[in-house]
């Protein structure tokens, strides 16, 4: 590897580990388009090693969470069996044939495509007017219902294991939506529920690109490269998420939700 890709990929780890502490997502959403960008397209590889780093990004970042007393507990085990087995089959998915080979163009326009749908959720948020219902008082914990529990875990633990992500991008407005969780609380369980996620997922996934991609371990070549640099940078956007007004972060998050969208979903005619 040479010496200005380590470089590049120990920016790319600060600033994965930054926006996955103050947004709640594990670090995926930078990590995987920008390897892409800087190494050249292999979205298998980048999937297996972006997992095991999301695991090493949201630990730093459920512990400030944890010390804000933002993290709701009873919401989080209601959740989190249901997004372990939903990661494991979303992982199973990922590997089949029909991603495989030159259909893994497929996968990266597929992340491509989420991360278009999830800026829209965004734009969405961003223009619609104040005083929503969303926050008015969360129903998590003893009144939390499973098919409500479901309705979160299930698509953050599918989506995380087909792609790779920590799920944050669904867990954090889903909990708003349907749990009316307010931002912060819906962060900090977020990233509570990746710790366990990621570290199936990257299990999972690292196991298949070991056995059936190449039978290398680059995944945890990439991943030690990344993971120093990325828990700095979870450490402090974690404290800013519990300090800064979050507008301010939405306008640069939705440039990038919007510029790694479009590059990876023209993988799907490039």
């Amino acid at each position: 590897m040479a010496t200005l890709d380590i470089l590049a990929l120990l920016l790319i780890g600060l600033l994965a580990g930054g926006a996955g502490g103050l947004l709640g997502v594990g670090g995926s959403i930078v990590m995987i388009p920008a390897m892409t960008e800087v190494l050249g397209p292999d979205q298998h590889l980048y999937q297996a090693a972006a997992m095991i780093v999301n695991f090493f990004v949201v630990v730093p970042a459920v512990v400030q969470h944890r010390r804000a007393r933002a993290i709701e507990l009873s919401t989080v085990r209601r959740l989190m069996p249901m997004a372990l087995v939903a990661v494991l089959l979303g992982v199973g998915v990922s590997e089949l044939s029909f991603f495989s080979g030159e259909g893994e163009a497929r996968l990266r326009g597929l992340f491509g495509v989420f991360l278009l749908l999830m800026a829209g959720y965004d734009l969405y948020r961003l223009f619609r007017r104040e005083g929503s219902t969303i926050d008015r008082g969360s129903i998590g914990g003893g009144g939390l219902s499973w098919a409500r529990a479901a309705a979160v875990a299930v698509p953050t633990g599918l989506v995380a294991g087909l792609l790779g992500v920590g799920g944050g991008l669904l867990a954090v407005p889903l909990q708003r939506r349907i749990l009316r969780i307010p931002i912060r609380t819906a962060i900090a369980n977020s990233a509570t529920i990746i710790i366990a996620t990621s570290l199936f997922g990257a299990a999972a996934k690292n196991y298949a690109f070991v056995t059936g991609h190449g039978h290398t371990l680059q995944s945890f070549l990439l991943a030690a490269v990344l993971t120093p640099t990325a828990i700095v940078g979870a450490l402090f956007g974690s404290r800013l998420t519990h300090r800064l007004p979050l507008k301010w972060v939405k306008a640069l998050f939705f440039a990038l939700l919007i510029i790694a969208g479009l590059r990876l979903t023209w993988s799907l005619w490039g």
